[in-house]
């Protein structure tokens, strides 16, 4: 007797938050690799992006409940249409520790954790520095974004551009030197997929497993080729993981045991 096909997954519609200095707009070229039933939609703070009408906020708590709004009415809104529609986060550097917050906070208020969250090259909030870009100056501030190399030439041979760059860079810290003390105690009770690039110097793939210790479910470990902004420049695989997930037993079931597993892609 020949077994029946199971019917295939609903789509799952992914949230994804930008990096320091950035808006949603650093994912409007991703598409989903062919075949992947995959939703791709960029979510920005207040002030920023398609919310630049929108008064900015600052404080930490706040800035998470705003952004869990928006990403709660956009997912009963899609839901309309396509019923069954999963939800998942992925959150780069500055964008991980907020897509977080923000997907622990949607989870409270639909009561339905997403059905993963991937978070790439983001040191979990104990790692947290004091200060990234401490008291550099604005020339200074622009050569670390060109060294980091997640910032496209042509923006930055613009004043006006990188006037704007170094201001949301700035917004931004001022943010982030929040993480340490607002998240320490952040746990959430669904799968994390946890990308670091080998070589990235600001996190290491060591410094990214520390993140397992904020969810009570499976934390799956890869590593990718390149430096910081690898996640971002070359998506697919990440795009892959998000869509559906790789913590698994051997068996195919869901590790509960929430080990970290190790998963080396590309050439050393």
């Amino acid at each position: 007797m020949s077994r029946a096909t199971p019917p295939p997954k609903a789509p799952v519609r992914l949230y994804c938050f930008p990096h320091a200095g950035a808006s949603s707009l650093v994912y409007r070229g991703w598409r989903a690799p062919q075949g992947v039933p995959l939703e791709i939609v960029g979510v920005d703070q207040p002030g920023r992006g398609p919310r630049a009408r929108d008064a900015r906020v600052t404080h930490y708590p706040e800035l998470v409940a705003a952004m869990a709004g928006q990403v709660a009415a956009d997912l009963l809104a899609a839901r309309q249409e396509r019923p069954g529609l999963r939800w998942a986060t992925f959150g780069h550097s500055f964008g991980a520790t907020l897509s977080l917050s923000v997907g622990a906070a949607v989870a409270r208020t639909l009561g339905e954790p997403p059905e993963r969250s991937v978070l790439s090259a983001a040191l979990p909030p104990r790692l947290q520095p004091d200060t990234v870009i401490g008291d550099l100056d604005d020339d200074a501030l622009l050569a670390k974004m060109v060294a980091d190399g997640g910032t496209a030439s042509a923006l930055l041979s613009n004043s006006t551009m990188t006037r704007l760059l170094v201001r949301m860079m700035r917004e931004d810290e001022e943010i982030r030197c929040q993480f340490g003390r607002e998240t320490s105690t952040l746990r959430v009770d669904h799968p994390l997929v946890l990308v670091a690039a080998r070589d990235d110097p600001h996190v290491t793939p060591g410094q990214m497993a520390g993140w397992a210790e904020h969810s009570t479910a499976p934390s799956h470990r890869v590593e990718i080729p390149g430096g910081h902004f690898a996640a971002v420049l070359e998506p697919e695989r990440v795009l892959a993981l998000a869509a559906e997930g790789t913590a698994r037993t051997p068996d195919g079931r869901p590790d509960r045991k929430g080990e970290s597993l190790t998963c080396a892609s590309g050439p050393r």
